[in-house]
């Protein structure tokens, strides 16, 4: 892999994580269940022990959301390329929900590319603290 592929998975993989943010944010769960590998998984900051497995899965579980106006913040992204086809990535999260004071927290991924593009084969939450 050369510099510069490497440059563009990284990049890639960045997006992914800040086109999660505004998906979710806005309530288009087709589009953030489209964002995970066909397999992948999905662990919320909110339920660190429940691993949602599959695409449809993933959606089914997003579309039972109770209704809800949030804001995610992502932020100190890292992006680690471990082969053409695998990466790894942190992330720091704040969540506004407008009922509540913010949510600390963080995103652990890990990171597929497949024939649509990188996706995530992982995505593990965890809230840091919570005021």
């Amino acid at each position: 892999m050369t510099d510069d592929e490497r440059r563009a998975a990284e990049a890639d993989c960045a997006r992914l994580i800040a086109a999660y943010a505004n998906r979710i944010d806005a309530g288009d769960w087709a589009a953030v269940a489209a964002l995970y590998a066909e397999d992948g998984a999905m662990i919320r900051p909110t339920a660190p022990d429940v691993r949602i497995e599959g695409r449809a899965a993933i959606l089914a579980a997003l579309q039972g959301r109770p209704p809800r106006v949030t804001r995610h913040v992502c932020a100190n992204v890292v992006v680690d390329v471990e082969s053409a086809t695998a990466a790894r990535g942190e992330s720091a999260m704040l969540l506004f929900t407008g009922t509540g004071p913010p949510l600390v927290g963080s995103f652990h991924d890990r990171f597929v590319a497949t024939p649509d593009g990188w996706r995530f084969a992982e995505r593990r939450g965890s809230i840091v603290f919570a005021p």
